[in-house]
C-alpha cells in the first residue's frame, strides 16, 4: 500500500511561483513512475505532468510546458512540482498519482491518489 499526501497549495498572484510536494509512504513509490494531475471545479481531472522512476525522463502537458517543472528525491519518498508563471487558469485541486508506469512516452496512471491541494491563482 502507498499513501500519499500533498502539501505546497495555496493562493497566489498571476505571474507567481508555487512549489507542490508529494510525500509518499511504501516502498511502491520509488520503484515506479508518478505523475501530476488537476481537476478545475466543472472539468475532469487532467494529467500535468510525470516522471519516471529514476527521473530521468519527464514530460508535461502542453499548458504547463515550459512553466512546470516535475522532480522526485527518492531518498525522501518525495515528488514535487515546481510551478513558474502561474496563470488563473491553472486553479484547480492537484493531485499526486503513484504506481503508475510508462508505455512509451505515455504515462498510464497508477492506483494510489492523495487527497489533494488547492491551487488558486487570482489578483
Amino acid at each position: 500500500q502507498v499513501q500519499l499526501v500533498e502539501s505546497g497549495g495555496g493562493l497566489v498572484q498571476p505571474g507567481g511561483s508555487l512549489r507542490l510536494s508529494c510525500a509518499a509512504s511504501g516502498s511502491i513509490f520509488s520503484i515506479n513512475a508518478v505523475g501530476w494531475y488537476r481537476q478545475a471545479p466543472g472539468n475532469q481531472r487532467e494529467w500535468v505532468a510525470a516522471l519516471t522512476r529514476s527521473g530521468s525522463f519527464t514530460n508535461y502537458a502542453d499548458s504547463v510546458k515550459g512553466r512546470f517543472t516535475i522532480s522526485r528525491d527518492n531518498t525522501k519518498n518525495t515528488v514535487y512540482l515546481q510551478m513558474n508563471s502561474l496563470k488563473p487558469e491553472d486553479t484547480a485541486v492537484y493531485y499526486c498519482n503513484a504506481g503508475g508506469v510508462y508505455i512509451g512516452s505515455y504515462y498510464s496512471q497508477g492506483d494510489y491518489w492523495g487527497q489533494g491541494t488547492q491551487v488558486t491563482v487570482s489578483s
